[in-house]
């Protein structure tokens, strides 16, 4: 199955209702089809022809939809680019993709078009909600009324999506996605979590795969979605009441944002009853501060981009675990295993590999990396964890944010839950700086609940109640907000440097 037969099946299965939600607008599943199959004809027109990729990069809107199904269907790549990204980010993208047109929108218009400068073939500049002019088209002038481009000789294992990663640790990568990678990760999702029809939130960018997954999951299930083109909660916590949210898909800084909302009991949420989390980890006291406050289950679940991305999810009918991600979906295969390869005993902490058809075929023009991360089908994810005797998956920590204290290994994440826990803490994030005598030590970065004082002998004092003496703090670090990406993960790679440099100050 290819991505453009999620709208088809959808629309044979459910016939015409409204799709999609926008401030004011409401589209249907067929005006979606009709929108993206013009723009497919469009884009052939512009030259851009099967195998050639399309930047998308916008804040969520119904054009970014349109645009991935009009893509697909022109025979051509998708290449979803965050909004907030650098130029010079942009710039790297666009040049290693090689992309034949960038679709966007005023509010980065600009950026954009800073980022396309020294580029030998510059793509061509397509503008959701601006005339078209010299140096742009409109998005509707691209479209051909007549629909008759759309390309049918894709296959289920041609590239549908090159999903570029942050690139913490050097140049984005751009993991390939299939059609069938996809396809086979929202259906397993789906049919995981007993996914019923109704109306959802498009809370998470549509830019981050967990976020075009959520999409592709309500074409399956003949779901509706209400986007927002940012988070605001107070808008959020209305469209819940509105249409009766049952079960929407968030990040825990969004979760977060809920919790410390303080006008949430002005807002009728009864009809809500689960919450799914990924993306970061989920500290455990907040888990239990939604439930309470909210009565509605948080489903916590593991996923990468280069697994499309869902591996585990807990689910309806089974044990919610506390600090666990759950199990694994159906088709995805899970094993833990130690630095040389070799599979280790239950609850025993190795690196996480996955297999299955959602995983990812390698790099874009990156062989080195493609080899170093998949070995004999299976994926190596870089995450450390274990799985206990009932197939529960325990994240413990990044395997690069592993920090080696004196030759012992310290988890950051047991040191997070610790301070995610105390009164006065709103969130903590603990990295390694280097060090002389240990060869690193550690750092944990805290932010203060509004209106309260701590200090950092008294934290320290706390993990030293509740923590073996090796995984205590050496310092603590307050700042007003922890770094964040686009989706709402911790930037570890920029505490790491903020923590050096404040500790060496000091």
């Amino acid at each position: 199955m290819k991505l453009k037969d999620l709208l088809e099946r959808n629309i044979a299965e459910f016939g015409e209702y409204p799709f999609l939600f926008y401030k004011e607008k409401t589209y249907t599943n067929v005006e979606t089809k009709h929108f993206a199959n013009q723009l497919a004809s469009g884009l052939r027109e512009l030259g851009i022809t099967k195998g050639d990729r399309v930047i998308v990069c916008m804040p969520n809107c119904p054009e970014v939809l349109f645009s991935y199904q009009g893509i697909t269907r022109a025979g051509a790549t998708i290449v979803p680019v965050m909004f907030t990204l650098h130029p010079k980010e942009l710039h790297y993208i666009a040049g290693n993709s090689g992309a034949k047109a960038v679709i966007t929108s005023s509010y980065v218009r600009s950026n954009v078009e800073k980022s396309l400068e020294g580029l030998p073939d510059k793509p061509q500049l397509i503008v959701v909600d601006q005339p078209s002019d010299d140096r742009a088209k409109n998005f509707y002038d691209v479209f051909v009324q007549t629909e008759t481009k759309i390309v049918d000789d894709v296959k289920e294992d041609d590239t549908a999506v090159i999903l570029y990663t942050s690139g913490t640790t050097g140049s984005p990568k751009g993991v390939l996605l299939t059609h069938k990678n996809l396809y086979s990760n929202a259906e397993n999702s789906a049919k995981h979590n007993e996914t019923e029809r109704g109306t959802t939130l498009g809370v998470l960018p549509l830019a981050h795969v967990y976020g075009l997954t959520i999409s592709n999951i309500c074409f399956l299930t003949g779901s509706s979605i209400v986007v927002f083109s940012s988070f605001d909660t107070k808008e959020v916590f209305k469209a819940i009441e509105k249409y009766e949210v049952k079960a929407f898909s968030a990040v825990p800084a969004m979760i977060h944002a809920f919790v410390s909302y303080p006008q949430a009991d002005q807002y009728n949420t009864s009809s809500l009853e689960s919450v799914g989390s990924g993306s970061a980890p989920l500290p455990v006291a907040l888990l239990h501060a939604f439930e309470q406050k909210f009565g509605a289950k948080v489903y916590e679940g593991y996923g990468l981009s280069e697994a499309a991305p869902v591996v585990t999810a807990h689910r309806k009918g089974i044990e919610i675990k506390p600090g666990s991600v759950g199990i694994a979906i159906p088709g995805v295969e899970l094993k833990i295993v130690n630095e040389n390869g070799k599979e280790v005993l239950a609850s025993e902490v190795g690196e996480l590999i996955v297999r299955g058809d959602n995983v990812t075929p390698g790099y874009y023009q990156n062989a080195e990396e493609t080899s170093r991360v998949l070995k004999d089908s299976w994926l190596y994810t870089g995450d450390m964890a274990r799985i206990d005797d009932e197939g529960y998956v325990y994240i413990v920590d990044r395997k690069k944010d592993l920090i080696i204290r004196g030759g012992f290994n310290v988890y950051p994440r047991d040191v997070e839950e610790i301070l995610n826990a105390h009164v006065k803490v709103m969130e903590a994030a603990v990295v390694g700086v280097p060090d002389e005598r240990m060869g690193e030590e550690m750092v944990a970065c805290v932010v203060k609940k509004p209106g309260t004082e701590v200090t950092e002998e008294e934290l320290i004092h706390y993990c030293q109640d509740h923590l073996a003496k090796s995984k205590t703090p050496r310092r603590i670090v307050f700042l007003e907000a922890l770094p964040r990406n686009g989706v709402g993960k911790i930037l570890k790679t920029h505490l790491r440097k903020q923590a050096s440099e404040i500790v060496i100050k000091s």
